[in-house]
């Protein structure tokens, strides 16, 4: 199979690993021991203590109405179907009509305060945890420029993903599993580019585990299929096999030097090698008590594909991920856009709210009780909100996107729990108080991280990239 030549060489490497009393356990082991090092290296210039060790980004896909779930205007019912005191924006997705009132009602929850709608029956229990951003903005009015923005910092150019961005300033916690992980991940509005690596090192790109919208996927280990070994190859020969291959590589290259494209595929290869003895259990919940498969929702056929997300994000983050996207995408039972309600606005928050409340209240409320909230930085929101007047057209009332002021919000991780941050006008539109723009709430996540977010740079085509661009500030009044 092999030429006299190569396994000639094969041969001579093995007898100076042996003679070296190593062998290929001991080189591993050596660079186990190296990089384990590396992890526990010294704060980079420019950067400093991190508050967080890793990110878990709850991400709800379509643009949730931030006026009828945690921001609560008065204004919309006192004013409601009159309209909007102030000119709409000039850029609109869809034509729109008079002030809409909520349809639910809003209540103060938690010692903090914090108003939510009567929509969330479970997370006002962890209410204490959440930092509200009431005042984030500047993302595009589509879809696809707003993901890409939230992504990547920028709708309209290919950039590396935050998750990306986080992978290579930080690397990894655990040599055998990816560093950056997106669970059931969107497959419209940017697609793989809102977890790729564009021109960052390709093992920085996330690794998709399951299918948009059916988490079921994740069931028995078939997320992790590409890395089972079906051919029944033992250890060493695979390890025989890799080192071959990258010597291949590196003789038909020129200087004898790989590629780039070639050195990630090859560091893929790699990975998927060491994932085949620590993947296996991820996916697998069988071990979990049935105290936890009740907390996360796991017993509710309404909550359980979610709930099945929500806690592979936590066996991910404490086995050493360093960035988890769960995302909450085109499910099933209610045949729309997940969050898009530009109708049936009532029918399509009352189900979407009730997929994901118990089972987010489950992972906030277990990170705590394993002591893994305190350094997991938890960031949860769409692409964009939602207006406060009503959507023009036919059928019941929906809204139009809306990225001029809403709200997302962040627990654990160094964040100040129960603290409400920035607002929005009295009706809800325009961020007025500590806005918040998307490379802000980039800066802030990366500050927490321990990433000086104007440092955290990469070299490409004459000039150094960043995942602010050239902008963005830390809103250190949220900081612990």
């Amino acid at each position: 199979m092999f030429g006299k030549d190569t396994i000639q060489s094969l041969h001579c490497r093995r007898d100076m690993l042996k003679r070296l009393c190593a062998g290929f356990g001991g080189v591993a082991l050596d660079a186990m021991l190296c990089q384990d090092f590396n992890l526990e290296a010294k704060v980079l210039p420019g950067h400093f203590a991190a508050r967080a060790k890793r990110v878990i980004f709850l991400f709800m896909h379509g643009g949730p109405s931030h006026v009828d779930l945690f921001d609560h205007k008065p204004a919309l019912a006192k004013y409601d179907g009159q309209p909007l005191p102030f000119p709409e924006r000039k850029v609109q997705f869809a034509a729109r009509g008079n002030l809409m009132r909520s349809p639910w009602s809003f209540r103060q929850v938690g010692q903090c305060g914090h108003w939510m709608s009567e929509l969330w029956q479970h997370l006002p229990r962890v209410a204490d945890e959440l930092c509200m951003l009431h005042s984030v903005c500047e993302t595009n009015v589509a879809h696809g420029g707003a993901c890409m923005k939230l992504h990547t910092g920028d709708e309209a150019m290919l950039r590396p993903s935050m998750g990306a961005w986080v992978s290579y300033g930080l690397g990894s916690e655990n040599q055998n599993l990816p560093s950056f992980v997106t669970v059931c991940p969107t497959s419209l509005h940017g697609g793989v580019d809102n977890f790729g690596a564009a021109f960052l090192p390709g093992e920085h790109q996330g690794v998709a585990l399951g299918t948009p919208g059916y988490p079921n996927t994740l069931a028995k280990n078939a997320a992790f299929h590409y890395v089972k070994n079906e051919q029944g190859s033992n250890e060493a020969v695979q390890s025989l096999q890799l080192e071959l291959l990258r010597k291949l590589h590196r003789h038909g290259s020129s200087k004898n030097a790989i590629l780039p494209a070639l050195e990630a595929r090859l560091k893929s290869f790699e990975l998927a090698f060491r994932m085949q003895s620590s993947a296996p259990d991820i996916t697998d919940l069988s071990g979990e008590t049935e105290v936890t498969r009740r907390l996360y929702g796991l017993d509710d056929p309404e909550t359980e594909n979610f709930a099945q997300q929500c806690l592979l994000a936590r066996r991910l983050a404490e086995r050493g991920v360093r960035f988890i996207q769960v995302s909450h995408a085109h499910s099933l039972p209610f045949n729309n856009e997940q969050w898009d309600q530009h109708s049936h606005l009532e029918k399509g928050h009352s189900i979407n709210v009730r997929q994901i409340d118990k089972p987010i209240t489950g992972l906030i409320q277990d990170l705590k009780a394993r002591g893994l909230l305190e350094d997991t930085l938890v960031l949860w929101g769409g692409e964009f909100g939602r207006t406060p007047s009503v959507q023009k057209g036919d059928g019941p009332s929906g809204r139009d996107h809306h990225p001029d002021g809403f709200t997302m919000w962040m627990a654990g991780g160094g964040v100040r729990g129960g603290m409400r941050y920035g607002a929005t006008d009295d009706f809800g539109y325009h961020a007025v108080r500590d806005r918040c723009t998307i490379h802000d709430l980039h800066a802030t996540m990366l500050h927490l991280l321990g990433l000086d977010h104007e440092s955290l740079t990469y070299s490409h085509l004459g000039r150094a990239f960043r995942l602010t661009d050239v902008s963005g500030a830390v809103a250190h009044d949220i900081l612990s």
